[in-house]
């Protein structure tokens, strides 16, 4: 887990997650992470993004429709973790407050 602003881009924090992702043939992610150099990241890397264009993006990169769908499950996982009332509405006012409920939340929600 990596905790950045909340008015900071997807992709910067990505940046900084990179070199530590685990071996995979494909990235889901949303348009937030689209980005040529993050694209050619994931490639160098040796896998496969599967990325919504930017409504913006003159020539959209083609994505595979039926797998960006699994993307949801991922979403869902995400307003679990917003349920948790201490992660929902920020008691931890520290960053390092914060990252430890958002931890013990997603732990609890592994396990369970």
């Amino acid at each position: 887990m990596f905790l950045t602003a909340g008015q900071r881009s997807d992709y910067i924090g990505a940046r900084a997650l990179l070199e530590g992702l685990p071996p995979a043939k494909h990235m889901l992610a949303d348009r937030g992470y689209d980005a040529n150099w993050y694209r050619e990241a994931l490639e160098n890397t040796g896998i496969t993004p599967c990325i919504a264009a930017r409504k913006g993006r003159k020539v959209p990169f083609p994505h595979d429709e039926v797998r960006y769908r699994k993307r949801q499950k991922i979403e869902n996982n995400f307003a679990q973790l917003k349920d948790w009332c201490r992660v929902a509405t920020r008691y931890g006012k520290s960053p390092k407050v914060f990252l430890s409920a958002c931890t013990l939340a997603a732990l609890v929600m592994f396990w369970l």
